[in-house]
């Protein structure tokens, strides 16, 4: 068994052409290498590849965190202002708290590379006890949104710092981060020690 909670993930990529198949979807994958790497917990992953259309992106989300209980779900694609970019409509559409912060620093750190970053409209929602977070279309800005720019000076914050605690408070698994990647933030008095990182009684 292992010494740290089991943490399901949903991992969302919303291209038309990907799903139709005219190209293969690299945001599944970026999201899977980057995740698996910050976290040291056992991963359970549900992958959805999908079209952008409102409707059938708030069911898949629904079904990851009400069906399949996902802790956490992360999207990536359509979140631009095409009229085809729906994402947050539909995010929105299932959330029961809206997380603005997360959006706020995802454009931040974009904003040190493009000007154009001011027309993304990621949004961060929480559903039942899921924290579900739109990220950027391509592999580099997905990671770069996640661990933020240690090297910059003065460093910007990646967003996933944030989202084990955020995780802990909404009453989901204690997902503990390899600090070489992203350290993740936790008040003094909710950091466990090592040997107690499994929640008691779950599965």
């Amino acid at each position: 068994m292992s010494d740290f909670d089991p943490v399901r993930i949903g991992v969302v990529s919303i291209s038309d052409r990907a799903s139709a198949g005219v190209y293969q979807d690299q945001g599944i994958p970026a999201l899977k290498d980057w995740l698996g790497r910050a976290l040291r917990n056992p991963i359970e992953w549900h992958e959805r590849l999908i079209p952008d259309e409102q409707d059938g992106i708030s069911a898949a989300l629904i079904e990851l965190v009400d069906g399949l209980r996902c802790d956490l779900v992360l999207t990536t694609g359509g979140t631009g202002p095409a009229l085809r970019d729906v994402t947050p409509e539909a995010t929105l559409a299932v959330a029961h708290k809206v997380m603005p912060g997360f959006g706020e620093q995802m454009r931040q750190i974009s904003l040190s590379f493009v000007p154009t970053a001011i027309l993304s409209r990621q949004v961060a929602v929480i559903r039942g006890q899921a924290l579900v977070i739109n990220l950027p279309g391509q592999p580099k800005a997905i990671a770069e949104t996640l661990q933020g720019l240690p090297m910059a000076s003065p460093p910007v914050p990646g967003i996933f710092a944030a989202v084990p605690y955020c995780v802990d408070l909404i009453g989901g698994p204690y997902m503990a981060s390899d600090d070489a990647l992203c350290k993740a933030f936790r008040p003094k008095t909710a950091v466990r020690a090592e040997g107690a990182m499994r929640t008691p009684g779950r599965a």
